[in-house]
């Protein structure tokens, strides 16, 4: 594992857990050239899965797009990197459970809603109007108040 600090490949690990459902190993690192600490994580990628989008068309599930779309609905909030990588794990594993080789695009973002929902309700709108693609200000207030009475009701 090289050192994204330095580069270089003389690493250490420090540490080492398994994620709460098993299924990631999370690993704190230590280089030995410049002291630099960091964190890895390791789960099984499946190379088979196809995400099959709202239009018909199928496309191989690509890990770094969900990241990707998280790390914008996250931005400047109180999450660290760690949360995400778990909160993706944790989405991968329900979606696994659930599908066999294609797994509906709706699936994958109804699943990271419901996690983001209880993680950061900032985050959450953030992510639910660009899923959602809200077309006007009332559509994104109605989610909003779906989202205050569903933690009144909690």
């Amino acid at each position: 594992m090289r050192c994204p600090k330095c580069t270089s490949d003389n690493t250490k690990v420090l540490d080492t857990r398994t994620s709460k459902n098993e299924t990631s190993i999370r690993r704190r690192r230590e280089c030995l050239q410049c002291g630099y600490r960091f964190t890895t994580i390791e789960e099984v990628l499946r190379s088979d899965l196809q995400v099959v989008k709202r239009d018909g068309r199928r496309e191989d599930f690509d890990r770094a797009k969900m990241l990707g779309g998280l790390k914008k609905a996250v931005e400047k909030r109180p999450i660290d990197v760690m949360q995400i990588e778990m909160l993706i794990a944790d989405v991968l594993v329900a979606l696994e459970k659930e599908y066999d080789h294609e797994v509906p695009s709706i699936a994958v973002g109804e699943q990271i809603m419901s996690r983001l929902k209880n993680l950061d309700q900032i985050a959450y709108v953030r992510y639910a109007s660009v899923y959602k693609d809200f077309r006007d200000i009332s559509a994104l207030a109605q989610e909003v108040n779906a989202l205050k009475d569903s933690i009144k009701n909690g």
